[in-house]
């Protein structure tokens, strides 16, 4: 599945959204950060609701944030498909697990570039996803890590979805041959051009 982020774009943020909405891909990455755990802070709840209540595609939502249990209530009223947080931004990550499957939502953990894999090894059990950072989080636009790939390698085994995001584009989608990946994230490849189903559909066919 393609999985778009509206981050960043050439387009305001309310066309970008409508474009990718209206787009082949199969999944609006929803990337939300509040200025602690990463630089950036795009968190006013009440815009997101309002951007995103009347959209057709699921949701697949990206919480670079701390504390994430604060946000799960409301955003669990956009029935988004995936909601993903990152270990190191709380205490108490089963709290927010439990939370999130309650409203019958799949669990996401995002693994940083410098994250080691095994901090995920307490939680296999209890997610549905896994998403691999190909960029430090919180910035659109980066170039993508292929370093991060040896992680996708361990984690085949396992019995989870498993994404990456960051930095993917016409170029970079090649690395990505021969491993498992149900998701993959695009934001700037696709929402800096003027033909979002062309951009996306050089990325399905690279997947093959």
């Amino acid at each position: 599945m393609i999985s778009v982020s509206y981050l960043k774009s050439i387009n305001s943020k309310k066309d970008t959204i409508n474009l990718i909405d209206k787009s082949i891909a199969d999944l609006i990455h929803v990337d939300l950060m509040d200025g602690e755990y990463v630089f950036e802070n795009n968190l006013d709840i009440n815009e997101i609701i309002n951007d995103l209540k009347d959209v057709s595609k699921p949701l697949d939502i990206h919480l670079m944030v701390n504390s994430p249990i604060k946000y799960i209530d409301i955003l669990a009223k956009l029935k988004p498909y995936i909601i993903t947080f990152h270990l190191d931004s709380l205490d108490n990550p089963n709290e927010v697990i439990n939370l999130i499957k309650d409203y019958n939502i799949k669990v996401g953990i995002a693994i940083n570039p410098s994250d080691n894999i095994n901090i995920l090894n307490n939680y296999y059990d209890l997610i549905d996803y896994v998403l691999i950072m190909s960029v430090n989080p919180g910035k659109g636009g980066q170039l993508f890590q292929s370093e991060v790939l040896s992680k996708l390698k361990l984690l085949e085994n396992k019995n989870l979805l498993l994404g990456i995001d960051g930095g993917i584009n016409n170029n970079t989608i090649k690395y990505l041959h021969n491993y498992k990946i149900d998701i993959i994230v695009s934001g700037s490849y696709i929402c800096n051009s003027n033909n979002y189903n062309e951009q996306i559909n050089t990325l399905k066919k690279n997947m093959l």
